[in-house]
């Protein structure tokens, strides 16, 4: 089990799908929404809309993720944590060009980081139709 005790502030992130449902939009469609969080503090730092379509995120939207969570803290973490469930090659391989080690679990070790922020999103967000 991942635990944000284990870590320091900005050494460790991990990017998980937010959302138990797709987003719907009247105009784009569907998207799953893709999050960057430090385990450390629990605090998103990124996120990212992936289109439902796409079976995982690009090469600009896994940069777009990893660099908006760089502009929030000016630090990349050392460790990114990933879902085995989730598919994203290219936000590995943006990853590990920025020296940042990559590391496959499987999301039931990462559910104490990650249950209270899509409970969170469920509750605000997940189902509904925005404009």
């Amino acid at each position: 089990m991942i635990e944000p005790s284990q870590f320091q502030v900005s050494e460790a992130s991990v990017v998980f799908k937010l959302n138990d449902a797709p987003v719907s939009t009247e105009e784009d469609g569907d998207f799953n929404v893709l999050a960057l969080m430090d385990v450390a503090s629990c605090y998103i730092l990124s996120a990212e809309f992936v289109s439902t379509g796409s079976a995982e995120p690009s090469e600009l939207e896994s940069k777009r993720l990893i660099w908006s969570g760089y502009s929030e803290k000016n630090q990349l973490p050392r460790k990114l944590f990933i879902p085995t469930n989730l598919a994203a090659d290219s936000l590995c391989v943006e990853a590990e060009r920025h020296g940042i080690a990559v590391v496959h679990v499987p999301e039931e070790q990462l559910l104490v980081c990650i249950s209270e922020a899509r409970e969170g999103f469920k509750e605000h967000v997940s189902g509904s139709v925005m404009q």
